[in-house]
């Protein structure tokens, strides 16, 4: 249900789990064996409050998008929500070449 989102560690509860956030997220623990931790940091205070958190966040999640990861999961997104169609015009286009 939020693979592929993108969070941000907002506060350490113990060492198998973090407090994230993000934008249409509400505040909750997650482990970290289920996260993928990225390159990017941000320069933020413990516990944010949910405006500043977005503040910080939209420069960093331009520069995600931008990134190869980014690239893949917003591919993925759009193949995801292809039509029957659009996936029919794909498949006449490919037999074409």
């Amino acid at each position: 249900k939020d693979y592929g989102k993108l969070v941000v560690i907002v506060d350490i509860i113990d060492q198998s789990r973090a407090l994230v956030d993000a934008p249409g997220i509400v505040r909750k623990p997650l482990l970290f064996k289920r996260m993928a931790i990225t390159q990017f940091k941000l320069d933020i205070g413990k516990c944010p409050k949910k405006k500043d958190l977005l503040a910080a966040l939209e420069p960093a999640a331009a520069k995600f998008a931008a990134s190869p990861w980014g690239k893949k999961l917003a591919a993925k997104t759009l193949k995801a929500n292809q039509t029957d169609f659009d996936r029919f015009k794909k498949m006449v286009a490919k037999g074409k070449k």
